[in-house]
Protein backbone atom coordinates (compact mmCIF):
# COMPACT_ATOMS: atom_id res chain seq x y z
CA UNK A 1 0.00 0.00 0.00
CA UNK A 2 1.34 3.26 -0.99
CA UNK A 3 0.20 6.46 0.88
CA UNK A 4 2.69 8.77 -0.44
CA UNK A 5 -0.42 10.08 -2.39
CA UNK A 6 -3.47 10.08 0.23
CA UNK A 7 -3.73 13.27 1.92
CA UNK A 8 -3.37 14.05 5.66
CA UNK A 9 -6.97 13.88 6.81
CA UNK A 10 -7.03 10.23 4.37
CA UNK A 11 -4.10 9.19 6.72
CA UNK A 12 -5.34 10.44 10.17
CA UNK A 13 -8.68 8.74 9.28
CA UNK A 14 -7.22 5.06 8.38
CA UNK A 15 -4.79 5.44 11.71
CA UNK A 16 -8.26 6.43 13.65
CA UNK A 17 -10.09 3.62 11.99
CA UNK A 18 -7.24 0.96 12.89
CA UNK A 19 -7.28 2.19 16.09
CA UNK A 20 -11.12 1.19 16.39
CA UNK A 21 -10.27 -2.16 15.17
CA UNK A 22 -7.54 -2.69 17.83
CA UNK A 23 -9.75 -1.71 20.19
CA UNK A 24 -13.00 -3.73 19.12
CA UNK A 25 -11.10 -6.66 18.72
CA UNK A 26 -9.30 -6.46 21.98
CA UNK A 27 -12.37 -7.24 24.29
CA UNK A 28 -13.16 -10.21 22.10
CA UNK A 29 -10.16 -11.36 23.21
CA UNK A 30 -10.57 -11.14 26.66
CA UNK A 31 -13.56 -13.28 26.82
CA UNK A 32 -11.53 -16.22 24.86
CA UNK A 33 -8.60 -15.97 27.01
CA UNK A 34 -10.48 -16.21 30.12
CA UNK A 35 -12.21 -19.21 28.64
CA UNK A 36 -9.00 -20.70 27.53
CA UNK A 37 -7.61 -20.38 31.13
CA UNK A 38 -10.44 -22.21 32.56
CA UNK A 39 -10.57 -24.88 30.13
CA UNK A 40 -6.74 -25.47 30.39
CA UNK A 41 -6.40 -24.92 33.67
CA UNK A 42 -3.37 -22.95 33.17
CA UNK A 43 -4.68 -19.86 35.26
CA UNK A 44 -5.83 -16.25 34.63
CA UNK A 45 -2.45 -15.38 35.76
CA UNK A 46 0.01 -17.20 33.11
CA UNK A 47 -3.23 -17.12 30.38
CA UNK A 48 -3.14 -12.83 30.77
CA UNK A 49 1.13 -12.58 30.65
CA UNK A 50 1.18 -15.35 28.14
CA UNK A 51 -2.15 -15.47 25.80
CA UNK A 52 -3.62 -12.11 25.94
CA UNK A 53 0.01 -10.65 26.27
CA UNK A 54 0.80 -11.82 23.40
CA UNK A 55 -1.89 -11.22 21.70
CA UNK A 56 -2.82 -7.54 22.43
CA UNK A 57 0.61 -6.80 21.79
CA UNK A 58 0.98 -8.31 18.16
CA UNK A 59 -0.46 -5.43 16.53
CA UNK A 60 2.52 -3.11 18.52
CA UNK A 61 5.13 -5.52 17.38
CA UNK A 62 4.02 -4.68 13.68
CA UNK A 63 4.23 -1.29 14.09
CA UNK A 64 8.09 -1.77 15.42
CA UNK A 65 8.63 -3.81 12.73
CA UNK A 66 7.64 -2.19 9.82
CA UNK A 67 9.19 1.06 11.17
CA UNK A 68 12.76 -0.35 11.75
CA UNK A 69 12.29 -1.93 8.02
CA UNK A 70 12.15 1.58 6.92
CA UNK A 71 14.95 2.34 8.62
CA UNK A 72 12.94 4.38 11.19
CA UNK A 73 14.76 3.40 14.42
CA UNK A 74 13.48 5.75 16.95
CA UNK A 75 9.97 5.17 15.75
CA UNK A 76 10.67 1.20 16.73
CA UNK A 77 11.88 2.30 19.86
CA UNK A 78 9.99 4.46 21.28
CA UNK A 79 6.63 2.31 20.10
CA UNK A 80 8.12 -0.78 22.34
CA UNK A 81 8.40 1.61 25.27
CA UNK A 82 6.02 4.19 25.23
CA UNK A 83 3.60 1.02 24.42
CA UNK A 84 5.18 -0.19 28.36
CA UNK A 85 4.36 3.19 29.74
CA UNK A 86 0.88 3.61 28.25
CA UNK A 87 -0.05 -0.47 29.22
CA UNK A 88 0.79 0.42 32.86
CA UNK A 89 -1.26 3.69 33.44
CA UNK A 90 -4.26 1.38 31.38
CA UNK A 91 -4.09 -0.11 34.82
CA UNK A 92 -4.40 2.72 37.14
CA UNK A 93 -7.08 3.30 35.28
CA UNK A 94 -8.58 -0.08 35.62
CA UNK A 95 -8.07 0.24 39.03
CA UNK A 96 -10.63 3.29 38.65
CA UNK A 97 -13.13 0.99 37.45
CA UNK A 98 -12.94 -1.95 40.58
CA UNK A 99 -14.90 0.19 43.14
CA UNK A 100 -14.47 -2.76 46.04
CA UNK A 101 -11.40 -2.15 46.55
CA UNK A 102 -7.45 -1.23 45.63
CA UNK A 103 -6.98 -3.77 42.07
CA UNK A 104 -3.68 -4.44 43.05
CA UNK A 105 -4.63 -5.73 46.67
CA UNK A 106 -7.73 -7.88 45.15
CA UNK A 107 -5.36 -9.43 42.37
CA UNK A 108 -2.75 -10.73 44.84
CA UNK A 109 -1.11 -13.64 43.32
CA UNK A 110 2.72 -14.68 43.32
CA UNK A 111 2.86 -15.41 39.48
CA UNK A 112 2.16 -12.01 38.83
CA UNK A 113 4.56 -10.48 41.10
CA UNK A 114 6.77 -12.90 39.46
CA UNK A 115 6.09 -11.00 35.72
CA UNK A 116 7.17 -7.80 37.01
CA UNK A 117 10.61 -8.90 38.28
CA UNK A 118 10.70 -10.55 34.98
CA UNK A 119 9.94 -7.33 32.85
CA UNK A 120 12.70 -5.61 34.80
CA UNK A 121 15.19 -7.64 33.54
CA UNK A 122 14.15 -7.59 30.50
CA UNK A 123 14.36 -3.79 30.26
CA UNK A 124 17.80 -3.95 31.96
CA UNK A 125 19.33 -5.75 28.91
CA UNK A 126 18.43 -3.32 26.17
CA UNK A 127 19.90 -0.28 28.40
CA UNK A 128 23.08 -2.45 28.73
CA UNK A 129 23.25 -2.69 24.69
CA UNK A 130 22.82 0.77 24.43
CA UNK A 131 25.66 1.74 26.65
CA UNK A 132 27.94 -0.89 25.79
CA UNK A 133 29.99 -1.41 22.58
CA UNK A 134 28.22 -1.25 19.02
CA UNK A 135 28.27 -5.00 18.68
CA UNK A 136 26.72 -6.98 15.49
CA UNK A 137 27.18 -10.38 14.44
CA UNK A 138 25.17 -11.03 11.19
CA UNK A 139 23.13 -7.79 11.42
CA UNK A 140 22.02 -8.57 15.12
CA UNK A 141 22.91 -7.62 18.42
CA UNK A 142 23.78 -10.11 21.00
CA UNK A 143 20.95 -8.67 23.18
CA UNK A 144 18.83 -9.15 20.44
CA UNK A 145 18.91 -13.18 20.80
CA UNK A 146 19.30 -13.07 25.10
CA UNK A 147 16.22 -11.40 25.40
CA UNK A 148 13.58 -14.12 23.70
CA UNK A 149 15.28 -16.92 25.47
CA UNK A 150 15.65 -15.14 28.91
CA UNK A 151 11.74 -14.20 28.31
CA UNK A 152 10.59 -18.13 27.23
CA UNK A 153 12.88 -19.15 30.37
CA UNK A 154 10.82 -16.33 32.67
CA UNK A 155 7.58 -18.36 31.37
CA UNK A 156 8.58 -21.81 32.66
CA UNK A 157 9.57 -20.39 35.79
CA UNK A 158 6.34 -18.56 35.95
CA UNK A 159 3.99 -21.57 35.48
CA UNK A 160 6.57 -23.38 38.36
CA UNK A 161 5.44 -20.23 40.24
CA UNK A 162 1.95 -20.49 39.32
CA UNK A 163 1.91 -24.54 40.10
CA UNK A 164 4.41 -25.02 43.05
CA UNK A 165 4.45 -21.24 44.73
CA UNK A 166 6.67 -21.33 47.59
CA UNK A 167 5.01 -18.54 49.13
CA UNK A 168 1.17 -16.98 49.04
CA UNK A 169 -0.32 -13.89 49.47
CA UNK A 170 -2.24 -12.83 52.61
CA UNK A 171 -6.25 -13.60 52.46
CA UNK A 172 -8.30 -11.16 53.18
CA UNK A 173 -11.92 -10.19 52.72
CA UNK A 174 -11.20 -7.95 49.86
CA UNK A 175 -8.97 -10.65 47.81
CA UNK A 176 -10.58 -11.77 45.04
CA UNK A 177 -9.13 -15.67 43.80
CA UNK A 178 -9.53 -17.20 41.07
CA UNK A 179 -12.69 -19.23 40.16
CA UNK A 180 -12.59 -20.72 36.87
CA UNK A 181 -16.27 -20.36 35.23
CA UNK A 182 -15.86 -23.54 33.32
CA UNK A 183 -13.74 -27.10 33.46
CA UNK A 184 -11.01 -28.26 31.97
CA UNK A 185 -12.23 -29.83 28.51
CA UNK A 186 -10.23 -32.07 25.61
CA UNK A 187 -8.17 -31.07 23.44
CA UNK A 188 -9.72 -31.48 20.11
CA UNK A 189 -12.54 -29.24 21.84
CA UNK A 190 -10.43 -25.77 22.61
CA UNK A 191 -9.10 -26.02 18.70
CA UNK A 192 -12.33 -23.68 17.83
CA UNK A 193 -11.73 -21.59 20.39
CA UNK A 194 -8.08 -21.33 19.60
CA UNK A 195 -8.48 -20.62 16.11
CA UNK A 196 -10.75 -17.99 17.33
CA UNK A 197 -8.44 -16.42 19.30
CA UNK A 198 -5.82 -17.03 16.80
CA UNK A 199 -7.86 -14.73 14.06
CA UNK A 200 -8.58 -11.86 16.25
CA UNK A 201 -4.51 -11.65 16.92
CA UNK A 202 -4.40 -11.60 13.13
CA UNK A 203 -6.74 -8.45 12.72
CA UNK A 204 -4.84 -6.72 15.75
CA UNK A 205 -1.59 -7.51 13.09
CA UNK A 206 -2.86 -6.11 10.35
CA UNK A 207 -3.90 -3.24 12.04
CA UNK A 208 -0.38 -2.82 13.73
CA UNK A 209 0.90 -2.60 10.21
CA UNK A 210 -1.62 0.47 8.92
CA UNK A 211 -0.74 2.23 12.06
CA UNK A 212 2.73 1.96 11.63
CA UNK A 213 2.76 3.19 8.01
CA UNK A 214 0.37 6.19 8.81
CA UNK A 215 2.81 6.77 11.91
CA UNK A 216 5.54 7.51 9.85
CA UNK A 217 3.94 9.47 7.21
CA UNK A 218 2.73 11.63 9.92
CA UNK A 219 5.93 12.11 11.38
CA UNK A 220 7.69 13.00 8.23
CA UNK A 221 4.77 15.22 6.78
CA UNK A 222 4.03 17.50 10.33
CA UNK A 223 7.29 17.67 10.76
CA UNK A 224 6.58 16.08 14.45
CA UNK A 225 9.84 13.24 16.09
CA UNK A 226 9.55 10.13 15.14
CA UNK A 227 9.93 9.50 19.20
CA UNK A 228 6.92 11.82 19.98
CA UNK A 229 5.14 9.69 17.57
CA UNK A 230 6.11 6.58 18.60
CA UNK A 231 5.55 7.16 22.40
CA UNK A 232 2.03 9.12 22.06
CA UNK A 233 0.68 7.80 18.85
CA UNK A 234 1.58 4.68 17.90
CA UNK A 235 2.38 3.29 21.59
CA UNK A 236 -1.26 4.32 22.61
CA UNK A 237 -3.10 3.07 19.69
CA UNK A 238 -1.37 -0.47 19.58
CA UNK A 239 -2.07 -0.33 23.12
CA UNK A 240 -5.64 0.09 22.98
CA UNK A 241 -6.44 -3.55 23.67
CA UNK A 242 -4.58 -3.49 26.73
CA UNK A 243 -6.58 -1.35 27.83
CA UNK A 244 -9.93 -2.76 26.43
CA UNK A 245 -9.15 -6.33 27.69
CA UNK A 246 -8.08 -4.81 30.79
CA UNK A 247 -11.15 -3.49 31.33
CA UNK A 248 -13.41 -6.00 29.93
CA UNK A 249 -11.89 -8.18 32.19
CA UNK A 250 -12.00 -6.34 35.58
CA UNK A 251 -15.76 -6.15 34.35
CA UNK A 252 -15.84 -9.88 34.29
CA UNK A 253 -14.11 -10.51 37.86
CA UNK A 254 -11.11 -11.74 36.25
CA UNK A 255 -8.63 -9.89 38.35
CA UNK A 256 -5.40 -12.00 37.73
CA UNK A 257 -5.84 -11.94 33.81
CA UNK A 258 -6.35 -7.59 33.80
CA UNK A 259 -2.91 -7.32 35.51
CA UNK A 260 -1.52 -10.43 34.10
CA UNK A 261 -2.00 -9.10 30.78
CA UNK A 262 -0.71 -5.77 31.34
CA UNK A 263 2.22 -7.65 32.68
CA UNK A 264 2.67 -9.85 30.53
CA UNK A 265 1.96 -7.47 27.68
CA UNK A 266 4.52 -5.46 28.35
CA UNK A 267 7.22 -8.28 29.04
CA UNK A 268 6.36 -9.02 25.53
CA UNK A 269 6.50 -5.54 24.12
CA UNK A 270 10.19 -5.52 24.96
CA UNK A 271 10.60 -8.00 22.72
CA UNK A 272 9.51 -5.75 20.16
CA UNK A 273 13.08 -4.63 20.25
CA UNK A 274 14.43 -7.59 19.44
CA UNK A 275 12.47 -8.04 16.17
CA UNK A 276 13.17 -4.57 15.40
CA UNK A 277 16.58 -4.83 15.28
CA UNK A 278 15.86 -8.62 13.32
CA UNK A 279 14.15 -6.09 10.58
CA UNK A 280 16.93 -2.94 11.29
CA UNK A 281 19.20 -2.87 8.02
CA UNK A 282 22.00 -0.68 9.02
CA UNK A 283 23.63 -2.28 11.86
CA UNK A 284 22.41 -2.11 15.65
CA UNK A 285 19.07 -0.83 16.71
CA UNK A 286 20.32 0.10 20.02
CA UNK A 287 22.96 2.27 18.52
CA UNK A 288 20.90 3.90 16.13
CA UNK A 289 18.56 5.21 18.60
CA UNK A 290 18.70 9.01 19.70
CA UNK A 291 19.38 9.88 23.16
CA UNK A 292 15.69 11.45 23.75
CA UNK A 293 14.16 7.76 22.60
CA UNK A 294 15.67 6.83 26.26
CA UNK A 295 13.61 8.94 28.33
CA UNK A 296 10.27 6.66 27.76
CA UNK A 297 12.48 3.76 28.53
CA UNK A 298 13.33 5.79 31.82
CA UNK A 299 9.32 6.17 32.70
CA UNK A 300 8.77 2.90 31.67
CA UNK A 301 11.18 1.51 34.50
CA UNK A 302 9.48 3.87 37.25
CA UNK A 303 6.06 2.85 36.46
CA UNK A 304 6.95 -0.62 36.74
CA UNK A 305 8.83 -0.26 39.66
CA UNK A 306 5.74 1.76 41.31
CA UNK A 307 3.73 -1.08 40.00
CA UNK A 308 5.59 -3.86 42.06
CA UNK A 309 5.48 -1.88 45.26
CA UNK A 310 2.22 -1.91 44.74
CA UNK A 311 1.48 -5.44 44.05
CA UNK A 312 3.97 -6.18 47.77
CA UNK A 313 2.55 -3.38 50.00
CA UNK A 314 -1.27 -4.15 48.75
CA UNK A 315 -3.24 -0.93 50.09
CA UNK A 316 -6.59 -2.35 50.74
CA UNK A 317 -8.14 0.68 49.80
CA UNK A 318 -6.91 4.54 49.25
CA UNK A 319 -8.15 7.89 48.16
CA UNK A 320 -11.34 7.43 46.35
CA UNK A 321 -10.79 3.90 46.41
CA UNK A 322 -7.87 3.94 43.62
CA UNK A 323 -4.17 2.53 45.07
CA UNK A 324 -1.77 5.46 46.27
CA UNK A 325 0.25 3.66 43.72
CA UNK A 326 -2.09 3.70 40.35
CA UNK A 327 -2.37 7.56 41.47
CA UNK A 328 1.16 8.32 41.37
CA UNK A 329 1.53 5.90 38.27
CA UNK A 330 -0.93 8.24 36.56
CA UNK A 331 0.90 11.55 37.86
CA UNK A 332 3.95 9.69 36.55
CA UNK A 333 2.59 8.92 32.92
CA UNK A 334 0.57 12.58 32.54
CA UNK A 335 4.08 14.12 33.96
CA UNK A 336 6.27 12.47 30.83
CA UNK A 337 3.25 13.22 28.22
CA UNK A 338 3.85 17.17 29.35
CA UNK A 339 7.53 16.67 28.87
CA UNK A 340 7.34 14.95 25.71
CA UNK A 341 4.67 17.50 24.28
CA UNK A 342 7.59 20.11 25.42
CA UNK A 343 10.41 18.16 23.95
CA UNK A 344 8.34 17.86 20.80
Amino acid sequence: MLLDDFSILVLFAMFFAATVVVAIAGVSLTEKADRLADQTGMGEAIAGAVLLGIATSLSGSVVSITAAADGQASLAFSNAVGGIAAQTAFLAIADLFYRRANLEHASADPANLFQVGLLTLLLGLPLAAYAGPAISIFGLHPVTVILPAVYLFGVRIGAHVRDAPMWKPVSTSQTRPETPDEGRVAVAALFPLALRFTALAVVLALAGWVISKCGVQISTRLGISATAVGALMTAVATSLPELTTTLAAVRRGALQLAVGGIIGGNSFDVLFLSAADASYRNGSLYHAIARADLFWFAVGLILNSILVIGLIVRQKEGPARIGVESMLILFVYLGAVFVQVLMR
